[in-house]
């Protein structure tokens, strides 16, 4: 990779870690998805671990946990620990956690395997962030979580990390 574009991209990362601290630090939420975004997160289509292309849609019927992050976003490494926990407390129950990583996907299975992470793991890129604008990441900073009921519309959008009861209680809410 040429040196210009690892800084920018650096710049790009900088900024969107920044962003997401600052908005965290602050509490604030992203603008609430538009109703026609639940459609278009459940068509996003992307490659998992082994390159094999999986589409969120083969997981409508259960309530899912999609998160937005990347190997070099801190707040992301804080929470995806917590969501692997929560992840498992639920293996019984109708609720898939999808992580969408904007990363190289070597990077990802050395993280997954350090971090014993017990869900999908789907590798996309920069660009992918822009359909998270629609769906209330106005910012298209990480980590950025969406909470989807069994129908497939997005209930909870939260720009930031959500704490390991804060999780829980969003998809207690959704499940029978």
């Amino acid at each position: 990779m040429k040196r210009s574009i690892r800084i920018t991209l650096f710049i790009i990362v900088a900024g969107a870690a920044t962003l997401t601290g600052y908005l965290t630090q602050k509490g604030m939420q992203p603008a609430a998805a538009k109703a026609d975004a639940s459609e278009a997160l459940m068509a996003v289509r992307l490659p998992d671990l082994q390159g094999v292309e999986q589409g969120l849609e083969q997981w409508r019927g259960k309530v899912m946990v999609v998160n937005y992050w990347a190997t070099w976003c801190p707040p992301c490494i804080k929470e995806i620990p917590e969501f692997s926990s929560v992840s498992r407390r639920y293996a019984d129950q109708p609720v898939q956690f999808v992580g969408i990583s904007i990363d190289d996907a070597d990077k990802v299975k050395a993280f997954r395997d350090q971090y014993d992470v017990p869900y999908p793991l789907l590798i996309a890129t920069l660009d992918a962030l822009e359909i998270t604008a629609e769906l209330g990441n106005e910012a298209q900073a990480l980590p950025f979580t969406l909470i989807v009921d069994p129908k497939g519309a997005i209930r909870h959008a939260k720009l930031g990390t959500l704490s390991e009861s804060e999780l829980e209680g969003k998809i207690d809410a959704l499940l029978p």
